[in-house]
């Protein structure tokens, strides 16, 4: 119901469901069947890049949404996602913010702006790799 209730809201539209492949719970497989607004209801495997990895944000926030977890790593999850659905995947991204802690790993501008705190990392002449911090509360204030 969850995975539901976000799809449609990440998508602004459309229906998802998650089924199970099997009769057995401890071995059956899971199927995702999504229809986008203004598209064909069809098994996640046929969806576009960007639709395929904005399905799979909405079932990982069902997933927090149902049982909560206090740290999350995301991996360049919004690197298939136009800059609309990026604003949408913030907005529901920000909704746990008080709830637990993300990690996000990003090239992508836009998901930048939701940080408390940024660390890059660049490369020296030397091949060395050097981290660079960067405290957003500190850098808006300065900018100010």
């Amino acid at each position: 119901e969850k995975f539901q209730e976000i799809f449609t809201i990440l998508f602004e539209g459309g229906q998802a469901e998650v089924t199970l492949t099997g009769e057995d719970v401890l071995t059956a497989g899971v199927q995702i069947i999504a229809r986008p607004p203004g598209k064909q209801r069809q098994a996640l495997s046929l969806l576009s890049g960007g639709e395929k990895a904005l399905t799979a944000v909405a079932l990982l926030f069902a997933i927090f949404e149902t049982r909560p977890s206090p740290f999350c790593l995301l991996d360049e999850i919004d690197a298939a996602l136009d800059d609309a659905n990026i604003e949408r995947y913030k907005a529901y991204l920000a909704s746990f913010r008080n709830r637990i802690q993300f990690i996000i790993i990003s090239h992508r501008k836009k998901t930048m702006e939701l940080a408390d705190f940024i660390y890059g990392v660049t490369m020296e002449k030397n091949t060395m790799s050097q981290i660079v911090p960067l405290e957003i509360k500190k850098a808006r204030k300065e900018h100010v």
